[in-house]
């Protein structure tokens, strides 16, 4: 997949993880009760600050605040935006 969009800065471009359809024990989850992911795949990142470098950088799997970033649609597909220093931690 190819994006031309490029994010500025320290924000990263990030393809959250599709929802859980079930729980654990088996039961279906309907759409009305389902959580935002909290987990996505970085698909583009800034150059950073000038005094504060990217640490993730393309391909990273992070974990990110729930009412972190921002929702943008590209191409079709949702993305989320944000800034670097909105994601917890790196897988």
């Amino acid at each position: 997949m190819s994006i031309t969009f490029r994010p500025l800065a320290d924000r990263v471009l990030i393809e959250p993880a599709p929802a859980e359809q079930t729980t654990a024990s088996g039961i279906i989850i309907p759409d009305s009760a389902k959580e935002k992911p909290l987990r996505g795949k970085v698909i583009a990142a800034g150059n950073g600050k000038t005094d504060e470098p990217m640490t993730v950088k393309v391909g990273d799997e992070v974990l990110f605040g729930q009412y972190s970033g921002t929702e943008i649609k590209l191409d079709g597909t949702t993305y989320m935006i944000m800034r670097e220093s909105d994601i917890y931690g790196i897988f």
